[in-house]
């Protein structure tokens, strides 16, 4: 079993920052793609960011330039400085990762998800 647990969502003003971080436990052999998704009420989940074991990195454009993921490969973690937070970017933060245990093909796991909310 694989456990991934987030923490460092809140309540921060339009501007602000925040600091969310992943810890992924258990049974993992070797972690291929790290990554943040978020979901706002009444929108479908989306892709925010996504660190590959080798430290290449992916954003979409309304994330880019704001937001900087990375990893810890010797601790299993993750992390994702939002900067210059928007009202739009309120939504559930959910920590992924992408982890093969030989001979299992690879699996996406999820961690439970934690609040961000931008509001004055």
């Amino acid at each position: 079993q694989v456990q991934l647990v987030e923490s460092g969502g809140g309540l921060v003003q339009p501007g602000g920052s925040l600091r969310l971080s992943c810890a992924a436990s258990g049974s993992i052999g070797s972690i291929n793609v790290l990554g943040w998704y978020r979901q706002a009420p009444g929108k479908q989940r989306e892709f925010v960011a996504t660190i590959t074991s080798d430290g290449k990195t992916n954003y979409p454009d309304s994330v880019k330039g704001r937001f900087t993921i990375s990893r810890d490969n010797a601790k299993n973690t993750v992390a994702l400085q939002m900067n210059v937070l928007m009202p739009e970017d309120t939504a559930v933060y959910y920590c992924n990762a992408l982890i093969t245990n030989w001979p299992k093909k690879p699996t996406a796991y999820w961690g439970q998800g934690t609040q961000v909310t931008v509001s004055s």
